[in-house]
Order: C-alpha cells, then structure tokens, then sequence
C-alpha cells in the first residue's frame, strides 16, 4: 500500500467526496432533511475510513505487532508441523480499518478468494466470505500467515501486495472494514497477549520470535 499521511484512507475518498457532494446538493436544493441524513453519512464515511498516524514503540527486532485493529477472540495451539498457535482478532465498524505489516517480512504468497459478505456469526462465514490469505517469511527465517476475512461491509477487502514484496513493520498495506484476521504462528514464538484484549495496528505488541 503506498504511503498515505492523509488523514482518510484513499480507498474511502470516493465514497466521502460522492456523499458529500450529495450534502451540497440537498442543501442547494432546500431538502434539509435529506441533507441532514446524508450529513450523518458522510460523517460515518469519515469515521470509518479515517487513517491516523500509529507511534512506533520500541520493541526488540523480533516483535511481532497486530496487523489490525480489534478483540483477540480466540488463542489456539495447533497440531501442525508449520504452525504452533492461531490467534483470532475480531475487527468491527468502529475500529480503524487500515492494515498494517505486523513485522520486517517478505511476501511469500497472496491468495485473494472472492466470496459473499454474510455476518461474522453466520455458519457459512468462514466458507463463504471474501477472504484473502498472505504468507511472510522475516530475514531470520520465521514464517507466518495472516487471513483477512470480511464480514459484513459496504466496502470490499483490499490488500495491496505482491510476491516478493519487502514491508517494514508498521508499514500500510490495506484496509478491511469489519472482518476478522487470523493469525499463524510457528513453534518458536512466544505468545504475549490474552483473549479478551484491545489492540491497535502497529501498537500492541502479540509477542516475540525467539
């Protein structure tokens, strides 16, 4: 995703730039009311694309860092070969929406999968919804892999990424608005974050390679 310091996301300008013109419209056109409602929406607009500023605390180099905004729903120890743990992060419409690269990796792959935008809740979520799946490699070796699911959204998934591709932690590479992320993890990190806890993109800290 390439540097964006505005203060709303770009992939939310159209939407903010079209609803408010349709304010400017009602207005000119005397229908307070309809202006009023579509005031409220280009406000909600702005809300849910907004793209602040994330201060970079200082960890060790070998933090890793949640590429997202949200709840931990769920830490589970997997009987795998490649992944030791899966962690699950609940995104909603109030959160930012931004993405960000959780660690210093390198793109092994992305998987992008059409699909539906049915609720979190619903059996046919995982199935069924827009998802797409991004595989990390970091210059010691480690391996990871994130899965961007949406949920219900008016605005679909993006990731802005490619094979090959060097990110920097903290760095922007797309925006999800309401989903879930989940998180593999290999045998040799540390855990450092409980089910139940509040994080911020490129802020709280998950835990360590070791």
């Amino acid at each position: 995703m390439k540097t964006n310091l505005l203060p709303l996301a770009k992939e939310g300008l159209s939407y903010f730039i079209y609803s408010l013109a349709s304010v400017v419209l009602f207005l000119f056109l005397d229908f307070d009311l309809l202006a009023f409602f579509t005031s409220l929406i280009t406000l909600f607009i702005a809300y849910s694309f907004r793209n602040p500023e994330r201060e970079l605390k200082l960890f060790e180099p070998t933090s890793f860092l949640s590429p997202v905004d949200g709840i931990i729903q769920s830490i589970e120890e997997l009987q795998s070969d490649k992944y030791a743990y899966k962690i699950v992060i609940q995104s909603s419409l109030s959160d930012v929406s931004v993405l960000r690269s959780p660690a210093n990796a390198s793109v092994s792959k992305v998987l992008k999968k059409n699909g539906t935008r049915v609720s979190v809740n619903s059996k046919l979520f995982r199935s069924l919804n827009e998802n797409t799946e991004i595989s990390f490699i970091t210059q010691e070796k480690n391996i990871f892999k994130l899965i961007h699911r949406l949920g219900k959204s008016f605005a679909p998934l993006v990731i802005e990424l490619y094979e090959g591709q060097k990110l920097v932690q903290t760095a922007r590479y797309g925006l999800m608005l309401n989903g879930q992320t989940s998180i593999y993890l290999p045998q040799n990190f540390r855990v450092n974050i409980n089910v139940g806890s509040e994080v911020k993109a490129s802020e709280s800290l998950i835990g360590y390679f070791s």
